[in-house]
């Protein structure tokens, strides 16, 4: 098993991302502290998937340094892909397997022993509610079952850090409370989460801190608390508003 290195789940050093002539991510400097739930908040657009699909090496930066669990990510990829969940925010499922099967497929490409992989996926089956539906297609699941049966997957291989990017969209009332109650129980872990959400009421829930970001810039970063303390608001959506001048789910 891989030894965390430090106190630091990720470190983010002047990351700058541009897509010819679009700057998505703008000199991020950023510390998120091991064991931390750490909300990353920002208007479509703003940058936060294209931080974390460079975080898991999926993108590669224009500049700037990155480390995961204390590993570099362009020098150790392997490294921090072992110790690394990430639950995207497209559903990446295969609509001709069952829940279960996906579930397994996934943690097979980790090598994970048999036994192991048959132990997590049934009690993932249970924390994200499909037990009574393992066993069908998920191209018959609807919208939310998806996105539940993808959290699965990403954490089968029981990561010490995970990027959950908009895990409850599409999600009724219901299911987000139990995701809610779940990604929780992973923090009382240890685990060291990034949670992406346009749903404000559920980083003001489960975040330690939040980090806002408009343009590719960190224009705010402290705990719910501080920021609606400082700002004078009643919620850390009219924090949000202050900042950036318009709601959440609107466009930069």
């Amino acid at each position: 098993m891989l030894e965390i290195r430090q106190t630091y789940g990720i470190e983010i050093q002047g990351l700058t991302k541009q897509f010819k002539d679009t700057i998505a991510v703008d000199n991020l400097s950023l510390e998120i502290f091991t064991g931390e739930l750490f909300g990353l908040l920002g208007p479509n657009g703003s940058g936060k998937t294209t931080t974390i699909n460079c975080l898991s090496g999926l993108v590669k930066p224009t500049k700037g340094k990155m480390k995961v669990a204390g590993f570099d990510v362009e020098t150790e990829i392997q490294k921090v892909r072992a110790v690394l969940g990430v639950s995207p925010q497209e559903t990446a499922v295969y609509s001709h397997l069952s829940g279960r099967e996906n579930i397994e497929l996934f943690g097979s490409l980790y090598s994970i022993p048999k036994d192991q992989l048959k132990r997590n996926t049934e009690y993932l089956l249970e924390k994200v509610g499909l037990v009574e539906d393992a066993k069908r297609r998920v191209g018959r699941y609807s919208g939310g079952m998806k996105r539940r049966a993808n959290m699965a997957m990403a954490l089968v291989q029981d990561p010490k850090i995970a990027f959950l990017d908009e895990p409850t969209v599409t999600m009724d009332p219901q299911s987000r409370r139990a995701i809610w109650d779940f990604i929780r129980e992973l923090k009382a872990k240890g685990k060291t989460i990034i949670l992406t959400t346009h749903y404000m009421e559920e980083a003001e829930e489960l975040c330690d801190r939040v980090g806002i970001i408009d343009h590719g810039k960190l224009i705010e970063l402290g705990s719910p608390t501080e920021l609606r303390s400082k700002y004078g608001a009643k919620t850390l959506e009219d924090v949000f508003i202050q900042l950036t001048g318009r709601g959440i789910r609107e466009g930069a």
